[in-house]
């Protein structure tokens, strides 16, 4: 029996079935989906990391509850700048490691402007693959400012040295499982007894990348590392609502059982789940700890008001 499911009956249809807290999704990008369309298939709160910060602050309060970044901040001519799907009010520009607040350019000017907006966690692109990257100046400017306003720091660490990187100035979480290089297991434990937070992202990837993604979050979960549920939504062809595939990844990573619920229901930056609302999984939670992942990608999101406990 999962440790955070309870028998549960829905009051309307007479549904039998399993409770569990809110469902969170760590990484999706909300200006390339249909969020209405989550709490049908699982999701109750949405993690935005990387958005237009005046748009996702206009955005309804409701279902999903939406958390968010704001911009991605990046290096001038640095990623995501240019690409089709990163339209200019995403992505923020920090050309100087100023930690005066108003300096054009400057690291604590581009913080405050996500902070401002309301964004519980600051993005910064480290992408060395696909352009130029904050310097080490530039990005411990970045981290001091973002603490300064009580926020954590998620990094997209891509190309050579980049995980390395964020782990060594002490970045908050890691916007994907790395997947390229091969960090070492003594930083891969660094890492994890750090508190550093790894979002899995798994399904975004095919072939070598997939297996060296999985196999590097095997090694920070068996180190004690704590992994939140991300699937990167709005990055190409993915479900909509509870991915399947992601926890299947996640599974074969050695996430099971009350762990990968754990990374499901994690409210990670908020310090509580959405209120009011629970996961509903009809029937009870399977015996094979193989069968869990197929049965959460079934779930919905339903008031608690409409749930009355079976004993």
């Amino acid at each position: 029996m999962l440790a955070a499911a309870w028998p549960v009956r829905r009051r309307a249809t007479g549904e039998t079935g399993t409770a569990l807290p809110a469902f969170v999704d760590h990484h999706v990008h909300a200006h390339l989906v249909d969020l209405s369309a989550l709490p049908g298939r699982g999701i109750a709160g949405v993690l935005d990391l990387g958005g237009d910060p005046a748009a996702l602050a206009r955005l309804a309060p409701g279902l999903p509850r939406v958390t968010f970044a704001g911009a991605f901040l990046t290096a001038p001519g640095g990623y995501p700048g240019g690409r089709s799907w990163a339209p200019d009010a995403i992505v923020h520009t920090v050309s100087n490691a100023s930690r005066h607040p108003g300096e054009p350019g400057g690291a604590r000017t581009a913080v405050d402007a996500q902070a401002d907006a309301g964004a519980s966690v600051i993005k910064v692109a480290l992408n060395a693959d696909a352009g130029p990257v904050p310097s080490d100046e530039v990005l411990t400017a970045i981290l001091a400012a973002a603490r300064e306003r009580g926020l954590p720091v998620v990094a997209h660490a891509q190309g050579t040295g980049q995980v390395e990187r964020a782990i060594d100035v002490g970045v908050e979480a890691l916007a994907h499982t790395p997947f390229d290089g091969a960090p070492s297991r003594r930083l891969t434990a660094r890492a994890a007894e750090s508190g550093q937070v790894w979002i899995s992202t798994l399904d975004i990837h095919r072939g070598a990348a997939r297996t060296r993604a999985v196999h590097h979050l095997a090694g920070f979960a068996a180190r004690g590392g704590r992994v939140l549920y991300g699937t990167d939504l709005g990055n190409g062809p993915l479900p909509l609502g509870v991915n399947r595939r992601e926890l299947l990844a996640l599974q074969d990573a050695g996430i099971r059982g009350d762990a990968l619920v754990a990374s499901l229901t994690d409210p990670w930056p908020a310090r509580s789940g959405p209120d009011g609302v629970r996961t509903f999984v009809a029937g009870p939670a399977p015996a094979d700890p193989d069968d869990i992942a197929t049965w959460l990608s079934h779930a919905v999101v339903v008031p608690t008001e409409e749930l009355s406990r079976v004993d």
